[in-house]
């Protein structure tokens, strides 16, 4: 199933690669929700001295409520990576609540 993803980076353009590893990490959550209805990504380039200045923040949308996580990496798509993670964590507790 395909998640309708909506990117948004803030100070910098991503390039098709990034987008595309986008996609595919948000369209395997649906293999364990498959009532995910869209996701919305937010990529920001912080200022400062630290390699891990690549900002992830993720709101996925599915029936009910929002699922939100944000996390910080030195690359993109580590930052993903870990937001996805959180995601599926919570995507998980929110089905044992139902």
């Amino acid at each position: 199933m395909k998640v309708l993803v909506k990117v948004q980076s803030i100070h910098f353009d991503a390039d098709k690669k990034l987008l595309t590893f986008i996609q595919k990490r948000m369209d395997k959550l649906t293999q364990f929700y498959d009532k995910i209805e869209g996701a919305e990504v937010f990529l920001k380039l912080q200022k400062t001295s630290s390699d891990e200045n690549k900002i992830a923040e993720i709101k996925l949308n599915i029936p009910g409520n929002d699922l939100f996580a944000k996390k910080q990496s030195k690359t993109f798509e580590e930052a993903v990576d870990s937001v996805s993670e959180a995601l599926l964590k919570q995507i998980k507790k929110h089905k044992e609540k139902k």
